[in-house]
């Protein structure tokens, strides 16, 4: 702690200590009732703490999804943590995907392929893709059913990652599809 956050805390502790021991002298005669609502304002206190901590996943939750609308258009809002997440039903199982335009491919994790039907353990991981963390071995499969609302799509092409992924990426085999992809303030918007 800097000196001047030792003595920002210091006069807090001591403007503290002189409300609480105001409100203790005015109020010795209903120490049941002040003890009551001392412990009122302490849940309060918490409270407000504990949504502050969890701001970022109640805005998450409350917070507009992807909308497909009825002109082929699909609009997805920015998450707060900077990024574009589609959830599109593959084989009729929901799986989320980071939009990557930087990913020439769609790229599954061993998690989501097997949500899907896909053994990972059977796969020929005889592919290579250069990522951020390295080379890594990938494994070709077929995406039987793609649906992203009323947009479907047979047959897309995409491969299983041998390494560890936290999400699977939405690269360009799918992105292609699309005649427009647009980013306009914080929304991103793609076009069929």
């Amino acid at each position: 702690m800097s000196t001047d956050q030792i003595m920002q805390l210091t006069y807090l502790v001591l403007l503290g200590a002189a409300i609480g021991g105001s409100a203790i002298v005015a109020g010795r005669s209903n120490m049941g009732k002040m003890t009551q609502q001392a412990a009122i304002w302490a849940l309060i206190f918490v409270g407000v703490i504990g949504a502050y901590g969890l701001w970022d996943e109640i805005d998450r939750d409350v917070t507009s999804r992807q909308s497909v609308m009825d002109n082929g258009q699909i609009s997805v809002p920015r998450s707060p943590d900077g990024h574009y997440y589609l959830t599109l039903d593959i084989n009729d199982v929901p799986i989320r995907f980071v939009v990557d335009t930087g990913a020439s491919q769609v790229v599954l994790t061993q998690d989501d392929a097997q949500r899907i039907g896909i053994d990972p353990n059977t796969l020929r991981y005889f592919g290579t893709a250069s990522t951020a963390n390295g080379v890594v071995r990938t494994a070709p499969v077929k995406l039987d059913a793609v649906a992203l609302g009323d947009i479907r799509d047979r047959n897309l092409p995409a491969v299983v990652n041998e390494g560890a992924m936290t999400e699977s990426l939405l690269g360009m085999t799918y992105l292609d599809r699309y005649d427009r992809i647009e980013i306009t303030r914080g929304e991103l918007v793609l076009t069929r």
